[in-house]
């Protein structure tokens, strides 16, 4: 609720942009933003085939048209609720169990989609760090520290479990004190230890994943890609190093899903971030607006109507 009156108030105060904004977006070439919503159609195609490549490697034989149902449906419940990324993978989760998929393989596939996903936006946010000038680049890097402090200790913990019997010998002891008390520890172990194993064969070897790997990219390049051709909908010259970075710059922090659809996160992330690197304030938030409404609110609709589908579907059986 804060980010939101935030957002509002900001809106406010700047009401004159915002007005230049929607003139500007009223004025719109039809032509690349059609080519925009193909993008977004590409996008969630390229996911859904992550989706579909881990369940035949797991022996689940999926058409891509019900995976498709099944991301875009997952993607409508993960946009409506504040956290909603949590509510979306429990439904994915039921209806992949209700449609006789092993509950190991099921947990596995949507732990390793979203790490999959989570490598494609690095390898997007590594290209954009490269290619970046100095002012782009500085932001990028002072990103990045704020992640390390995240993970460096983290990591740290992983290497040090992994590299020393000792500390090994005291998580064993402290976890199996857990265990021994409290029986959601016990089960806890256990479906990790499936979810980790089932992961880990889903196809041994490096060169299988590259083809899921390339479709995980793929997912973050269209929809950057969507875009790009909003600013050209609206006759915006493109920063092209900027405008990378401002993409992925503003996926971070709208991957925690603080809002319902990440309203007012990616809107006041994405445009303040484009007139940083050069886009007029106005033009920055009539991108950003049109991106939103072309990537996101279009999409709603038919995510909640595959939703409804899947569901249903489910229950019957």
């Amino acid at each position: 609720m804060a980010v939101l009156a935030a957002v509002a108030a900001a809106a406010v105060v700047r009401r004159g942009e915002v007005a230049e904004a929607v003139r500007l977006i009223a004025h719109v070439d039809p032509l690349p933003l059609v080519a925009g919503a193909g993008c977004v159609a590409a996008s969630l195609l390229c996911f859904a085939g992550v989706w579909r490549w881990l369940l035949d490697a797991g022996g689940a034989r999926w058409p891509l048209r019900r995976a498709a149902a099944l991301t875009l449906g997952a993607n409508a419940v993960a946009g409506a609720f504040p956290g909603g990324a949590v509510l979306a993978t429990a439904w994915a989760y039921r209806q992949l169990r209700r449609r006789a998929v092993d509950p190991t393989l099921a947990a596995a596939v949507l732990a390793v989609a979203g790490a999959l996903s989570a490598l494609g936006l690095g390898v997007l946010g590594a290209i954009a760090l490269l290619a970046a000038g100095p002012p782009a680049r500085t932001v990028a890097v002072r990103s990045v520290v704020a992640l390390l402090v995240v993970l460096v200790p983290a990591a740290t913990a992983v290497v040090l479990v992994r590299r020393s019997a000792t500390v090994r010998r005291a998580v064993r002891r402290l976890w199996g004190a857990a265990a021994r008390r409290h029986e959601w520890a016990r089960d806890l172990e256990t479906a990790v230890g499936r979810v980790v194993e089932q992961a880990w064969n889903l196809r041994p070897g490096l060169r299988p994943w590259l083809s899921p790997a390339a479709q995980a990219l793929f997912n973050w390049a269209f929809d950057l890609a969507c875009l790009v051709l909003c600013m050209r909908a609206l006759n915006i010259a493109i920063p092209w190093p900027g405008v990378l970075a401002a993409y992925v710059l503003t996926q971070i922090p709208a991957s925690l899903r603080l809002t319902p659809g990440n309203l007012g996160v990616v809107e006041a992330g994405l445009a303040a971030l484009l007139a940083a690197y050069g886009v007029p304030a106005h033009q920055a938030l009539a991108a950003t607006l049109l991106y939103r409404a072309v990537s996101f609110w279009a999409v709603q609709p038919v995510g909640w109507a595959c939703c409804a589908a899947v569901t249903l579907r489910g229950r019957r059986r």
